[in-house]
């Protein structure tokens, strides 16, 4: 370690690392505050994070993995587009060919500078809006084979000049999206957030001055965090011995025509560092669940943090030990104008969970069975009958986490690349025209095992509208959560739909889209968690 970070003592280390982490809660509960939609404001689908002056992650809440692996690649689509930001700017950015996710998760990146006009670094924020167009509400259509079907994507462009939103911009936008005002919320609390993170980063850089004059204590301070992740992260690989593993796994299908998708990968551990190739990878296909780059090296990123040194701060150091091969062209490097939407929420969970078996191999007793491997993604929309407007709403089921060597797995619980929450059933109610009729554990659920993984969910929702079109973008429908070290798998998904007019039940493949009538009932069962060692 050379230069103005190997000045740094462990004290101010400290003290500034937890600074960094505590802008980026800060920012992250007052976006979730000031949101407008319950996708934000009660499941908390968005998250927040610090940048240096280079664009390198310094600091990130503890939000969604699947936004924070990919959003450097996001900050620097925005320093790229504008090598010359200046002080009130803010950059949108919703590409997923440009270190985006997919297109309903809008990124804002606002650079910050102290009262001189230096540049301290930037504030950013990604948040999962519930309707930005495309052919079926809440922008994820099921079958989708390019990217113009599913919504407005956005590649990097000003929304705030100097201080000023750009109303042409945001008539733009508002304009391709079902609920507008509920956008508008949004994306001003989005805005709200950064102005609040770049106050407090200003704030700790005049804190970090020793002298009137002095402006490197922050940059140094931050360089050394970076540097500090590196060696952790690096010291944990070193502990465990060299080696290679190799796994493979599928998804269920694509949604337009194609099954059995697979997904391979190796793992090399040697001298510190870790390479995660995937290479060998299917071609991408039509449908959807085609994945950008970024988000796979935020699949990499996060199976490496929670395998290795989950103690190790969230920040682009960590990063320094990771080496991501993939091929363009294959289901998890796409190109354009590939479908990406359940990319980001469902082959997303596949990478993980082929990437963790081979950890398995590399690693002893620190990796269990599979989990349920699904967001289990839910879109309804249609005309609310109460105020004659349109609603959309989105929302991840959780699922069996799978079991291990330390005990059973988690019920009902949201795992790896999602961190989101549950939408509480009175605020569920509240905003939309749909009741909770059901929402309970699936007994038995779980693979059987010495541990049991953990149990499913089973969720109902009946339909209070006239006409609402549902979209289901799930997985592990037709392959089950696999055990681990002799423990079953888990128990598959389902998906349904009974109708009110005939009172029958018809099943639902995996990716559906379905006209639902009032008093229509959609069923959605989530898989359990495989089971870990023999019976």
């Amino acid at each position: 370690m050379t230069g103005p970070a190997a000045e740094v003592d462990p004290v101010t280390l400290e003290v500034v690392r937890n600074a960094l982490v505590g802008i980026a809660e800060e920012a992250g509960a007052a976006l979730r505050r000031t949101a407008y939609s319950p996708n934000i404001k009660e499941r908390v689908d968005c998250s927040t994070a610090v940048f240096d002056s280079g664009g390198r992650m310094v600091a990130q809440a503890e939000h969604i993995p699947v936004h924070l692996g990919s959003m450097p690649l996001s900050v620097a689509a925005a320093r790229d587009a504008f090598p010359s930001l200046a002080p009130g700017d803010q950059v949108l950015v919703s590409d997923p060919y440009a270190g985006g996710t997919h297109l309903p998760d809008w990124t804002l990146v606002a650079p910050v500078h102290d009262e001189r006009g230096d540049l301290l670094g930037y504030a950013a924020n990604r948040a999962h809006h519930s309707d930005v167009g495309g052919a079926a509400p809440g922008s994820m259509p099921t079958g989708a084979v390019d990217i113009v079907a599913e919504g407005l994507r956005i590649p990097p462009v000003r929304l705030v000049v100097a201080g000023e939103e750009q109303p042409d911009l945001v008539a733009l936008l508002l304009a391709n999206t079902r609920t507008p005002g509920e956008r508008l919320g949004d994306l001003r609390a989005q805005l709200g957030a950064n102005h609040l993170a770049a106050r407090r980063l200003r704030e700790l850089a005049s804190a970090q001055a020793t002298t009137a004059e002095d402006r490197a204590g922050l940059g140094a301070a931050m360089a050394a965090t970076l540097d500090h992740a590196e060696r952790t992260v690096t010291a944990a690989l070193r502990r465990l011995p060299d080696g290679r593993a190799q796994a493979e796994d599928v998804l269920d299908d694509d949604g337009a025509g194609t099954s059995d998708i697979t997904i391979r990968a190796s793992v090399t551990i040697a001298d510190g560092h870790v390479t995660c190739d995937l290479t060998g990878s299917d071609a991408q296909v039509p449908g959807n669940v085609n994945c950008p780059v970024a988000v796979t090296l935020s699949a990499a990123v996060y199976a490496l943090r929670a395998v290795i040194a989950p103690e190790v701060p969230a920040n682009d150091g960590l990063r320094r030990a990771l080496t991501l091969r993939t091929e363009p062209g294959t289901i998890v490097d796409a190109r354009p104008p590939a479908a990406v939407a359940a990319g980001n929420v469902e082959t997303s969970q596949r990478i993980v969970d082929v990437l963790l078996a081979c950890f398995a191999q590399l690693t002893e007793d620190r990796v269990g069975a599979a989990s349920q491997g699904t967001m289990n993604n839910t879109l309804l929309g249609g005309t609310d009958p109460r105020t004659g407007a349109a609603f959309t709403y989105y929302e991840t089921l959780a699922g069996g986490t799978g079991a291990g060597p330390w005990g059973p797995g988690a019920d009902g619980t949201h795992s790896h690349m999602t961190n989101t929450r549950n939408t509480p059933i009175e605020a569920f109610e509240l905003a939309y025209p749909l009741r909770v009729v059901e929402y309970a554990l699936r007994p038995g659920s779980g693979g059987p095992g010495r541990h049991r993984g953990g149990a499913g969910l089973r969720r109902v929702l009946e339909i209070l509208t006239d006409d609402a079109t549902a979209s289901l973008v799930t997985e592990r429908r037709a392959h089950a959560p696999p055990g681990a070290a002799g423990g079953q798998p888990g128990a598959p998904g389902r998906n349904a739909v009974r109708r009110a007019a005939s009172g029958t039940e018809e099943e639902l493949p995996a990716k559906a889209a379905v006209r639902l009538a009032r008093g229509d009932r959609l069923i959605v069962e989530t898989p359990g968690g495989g089971g870990y060692g023999p019976v």
